[in-house]
């Protein structure tokens, strides 16, 4: 292949995360994209229970019945001349971790607005991860087929709520929150759309023409159109200016109006988005700045999930491809075991559809099979020219469970589940002092996370547990100032809280308040405390 068929490969790839408040429409709209992309001929509405479908990148059980995204998905499709890796992160707000990492995956991010809720808690956490990586947003303002907000509201939310500037790239057409379409800023021209009789099913038929052609102000009605013409000579004589730097550095969101569930305005934002939006950029590691067009081929773990097909019992390592050409079958050194390791059967996904595939490039997403070597935050890269990626942060635990199995008899399979449940980064596992060994003490950042293990145990190991929540809110690592070990016996008021140690062995104390963790502080001048393991950053 030659070096320039290499970097078109690349300029190709748009790789990007929807991330939103729960219920603000992110699966309906990854569904849509895909729809438009051709990789589904039929959406399935989330909310519509007429038809029976779930949703394309919903895969898990506990999802179809909630309706919500627990697990990142990871979904591929070509429009237009690009390749879209599209990662749908989980939107319930119990699942920041496994959503913070698959953003250390893309090169950009499309924040979802519900128009009649504004700028929401869930928004809030997950742009801020963003702002600080620099990733370009791009905001989609959904369910424009019911009543909201007025755009100029929402414009001044978003600036004083998350301090970003918008420029609207389209503007809706309607007074009152009832809207009739959209006007194209850059076409100068307005979209009507037709009724939508198939509740989304279908891509939406719509018209199209000038602001001054008569049969559209026929349609619109004076009201309207004079309305729409105000609106517009006050954002080109008041509004941000166009500023592609601005949109690469995050400074600057591009703003479309639409509908996900009635297919309003998607196919123009998946248009415009693909111009806008960023190739894949480059990455940081111990040994500088990793380019995506560098010969030498490097990836890292951001994700691992076991049992995607309950009838395998299979496990999946997703990487990201940072630079170079990935090849089945070739060797690559893991930073991690130090050890050389062949990639056989790397797989790429339409939900639960999955395909072996031979060759992807940097910005592609590949799910490799993992017989439990890999870790969240592994480096893949050329054995000649070997480097770390830069560390994943984590997220210090909050709650805290004693879960052991009901049947004494099923604990090898309870051991192996709960095991790989922490390897997927789900929970944080911990084994008491001088406690036998069956039963652990999780930690996890939301409630929700327990339900999880105790559905995943249950379906995916035939494991029932026995859950007993812990009155613990703060996790500290601790280290002696001096370098040796940190005992029960050495700490003084350990009777206050849990000594535990983590799966590293490292000694961890758990709390009940910040308060009793005063007392602690105070009492061992000669133990440092961490949030995190040591050796690791806090999110």
């Amino acid at each position: 292949m030659s070096v320039e068929e290499f970097n078109n490969e690349i300029q190709k790839r748009r790789t990007f995360a929807i991330i939103s408040h729960p219920d603000a429409g992110k699966t309906t709209l990854t569904e849509k994209l895909l729809l438009y992309g051709g990789a589904i001929h039929l959406a399935g509405s989330i909310k519509s229970r007429k038809t029976q479908r779930h949703a394309v990148s919903d895969w898990m059980e506990i999802e179809k019945q909630r309706g919500i995204s627990v697990t990142s998905s990871v979904l591929q499709f070509d429009y237009d001349g690009c390749r879209i890796n599209i990662l749908d992160t989980p939107g319930h707000q119990d699942f920041s971790e496994d959503t913070y990492r698959t953003l250390m995956a893309v090169d950009s991010a499309v924040m979802i607005i519900d128009v009649a809720k504004g700028v929401e808690a869930q928004t809030k956490k997950l742009f801020k991860v963003c702002k600080q990586r620099n990733i370009p947003i791009f905001t989609f303002v959904n369910k424009l087929d019911r009543y909201g907000k007025e755009p100029l509201e929402l414009m001044e939310e978003i600036e004083s709520v998350l301090g970003i500037r918008s420029y609207p790239m389209n503007w809706p057409i309607g007074i009152d929150g009832k809207y009739k379409g959209v006007y194209d800023r850059q076409k100068k021209q307005i979209e009507l759309f037709d009724e939508d009789a198939t509740h989304g099913q279908k891509e939406r038929t719509s018209v199209t023409g000038d602001i001054t052609d008569p049969q559209i102000a026929e349609l619109l009605g004076v009201t309207a159109q004079q309305a729409l013409a105000e609106d517009i000579e006050l954002l080109d004589t008041a509004g941000e200016d166009f500023d592609l730097d601005k949109i690469a550095n995050g400074e600057l969101t591009p703003m479309f109006f639409g509908s996900a569930m009635t297919n309003f305005g998607v196919q123009n934002f998946l248009e415009e988005y693909l111009k806008l939006a960023p190739p894949p950029a480059p990455r940081n590691s111990s040994a500088g700045l990793i380019l995506p067009d560098n010969e030498s081929f490097s990836a890292f773990v951001f994700k691992i999930q076991a049992n995607m097909n309950p009838a395998h019992r299979d496990r999946l390592a997703f990487i990201r491809i940072c630079s170079g050409k990935f090849e089945r079958g070739m060797s690559v050194y893991h930073h991690k075991t130090n050890k050389m390791i062949k990639l056989s059967q790397p797989q790429q996904f339409l939900a639960q559809e999955r395909q072996i595939i031979d060759v992807a490039y940097p910005g592609d997403i590949v799910g490799l099979f993992d017989p439990g070597v890999f870790g969240i935050g592994d480096t893949l890269c050329d054995a000649g020219n070997k480097f770390d990626f830069a560390d994943f942060p984590v997220f210090p635990p909050e709650k805290f469970a004693r879960v052991q199995a009901k049947d004494t008899m099923k604990r090898k399979q309870f051991v192996k589940g709960i095991t790989q449940l922490t390897q997927e980064g789900a929970v944080q596992l911990f084994q008491q002092a001088g406690a036998g060994m069956e039963s652990y003490i999780v930690g996890t950042v939301g409630n929700l996370q327990f339900e999880v293990l105790e559905y995943r145990l249950k379906n995916e190991y035939g494991v029932d547990i026995l859950m007993q929540m812990q009155h613990y809110e703060v996790a500290r690592w601790l280290v002696n100032k001096d370098g040796s070990e940190v005992t029960p016996e050495s700490l003084r008021g350990t009777d206050r809280g849990m000594f535990v140690y983590d799966m590293k062995q490292r000694p961890v104390l758990l709390v009940n308040n910040e308060w009793a963790l005063g007392w602690i502080v105070d009492n061992n001048p000669d133990v440092d405390l961490f949030h995190v393991p040591p050796d690791k950053k806090e999110a």
